[in-house]
Order: C-alpha cells, then structure tokens, then sequence
C-alpha cells in the first residue's frame, strides 16, 4: 500500500527537507505542499491523503480548527503533528482535537518513516511521557487557559510581552479602557493580584505562540 501524504509547513526549504526524506521510503507518496492552513485544507478536501503532516506554527486557520474541520469531514486522514515548537499547550490541544501523533523536527528520517507507517495503520503515537504532559497540562494549567475568552489570551500574551496598554490597544485596534477591563477579568480567573504575576505565568507555562 501506498501511503499518501500531504505537508503542511510555512517553510519552503523544510518542505522540500521533509518531501526528500519521505520519499526515500518507495511505500510513501508525497501527493501535495501546503505553506498555510487554508491551503492544508483545501489540498485534503482536493485529495484525501491518508496522512496530514501538519506544521503548528502557519499563517491562516489555528492548527487545532483544522484538525477538527478534518476529522469532521476528512476522517480517513489521519494528522500527525511535526513542529518545532514543543510546548505543552500545543500539545494538549492537538491530543484533544484529534491528532494521531506529535512529532518534533529533530525526529531522523527512519523515525519519521516509522511513524507515518504506524499512523496509517490507526495507530496512536503519543507516548507514555507525552501523556503524562498533558494529564499535567489540563490539572495544572489548561483549566486556566481554558477559562480565558480568545481576546483575554490576546491580551494575557502581549502582557507578557511587556507591551503597554497603549502599544496593546493599537494592535489589537481596540481602547485602552477595554485593555484595562480585559486585563482585570484576565486577573480574576487566574485568581492573581498583577499583570506581572501573570506574565510570570504565560511565560513559565508557555502558553503563547512566541514563548519557548
């Protein structure tokens, strides 16, 4: 059996990086690149890979709404994870979305191989060790996180970025006073007292994007 794989990566040179290794395999086909999310949706909608090699870090939908949307409409594609971005938010949310697997780029080519074959015969690769990082992950933190609306965690990160209200609210195209009112409901569901014991938080757990 052939095994069809689409990749997903913003990064044309890793792309090109990860086509090479795989198809050194003769029982993988590399059928489709995309360099974004909306693209990786199309192309699984266009060609019902049996594997959706999906980079997390990518202009265009969060990767966790795509991998919903596949297992919603494309559930014979099966999505494994390969980033270099090995946090344990990303983590959790991509275990609870759906995704078979979550690898890290310094994987070597044998491995990945592996992977792929195991993940197309419906098997799930996430290992003890990863497992226990995500039960960590939803007792400790994740409920937290959780209760945050999308704009609070937008706020929470620029925070934490030591951004002022007044450079948030520009980029967020939103007032100062809203700021101000996200940042007190941000403080009241974390149960913290200062926007520096909060980015103390974001940053020790690594919540956002930037953070590693």
């Amino acid at each position: 059996m052939t095994i069809r794989v689409v990749l997903a990566d913003d990064h044309p040179p890793t792309r090109q990086g990860v086509r090479a290794a795989l198809e050194s395999a003769p029982d993988i086909d590399v059928v489709g690149e995309a360099g974004d999310g909306v693209e990786a949706k199309k192309l699984v909608a266009a060609l019902g890979p049996d594997i959706l090699l999906l980079d997390l870090i990518m202009p265009g939908p969060k990767p966790a709404d795509i991998e919903r949307w596949v297992r919603h409409n494309h559930p014979e594609t099966i999505t494994l994870i390969l980033t270099a971005h090995d946090r344990d938010a990303l983590l959790a949310e991509m275990a609870e979305a759906g995704a078979a697997g979550f690898l890290t780029k310094d994987e070597d080519t044998p491995a990945l191989i592996t992977a792929i074959r195991r993940a197309a015969q419906g098997e799930a690769l996430y290992t003890p060790e990863q497992l226990e990082r995500v039960r960590r992950w939803r007792e400790k933190v994740g409920q937290h996180w959780e209760s945050l609306t999308e704009r609070e965690r937008e706020v929470l990160c620029l925070v934490a970025a030591f951004r002022t209200d007044a450079e948030i609210a520009t980029e967020l195209c939103i007032s100062e006073k809203t700021i101000g009112h996200h940042v007190s409901h941000i403080l009241d569901k974390l149960g913290m007292s200062s926007r520096r014991e909060i980015a103390r938080w974001a940053l020790k757990h690594k919540v956002c994007s930037w953070s590693e």
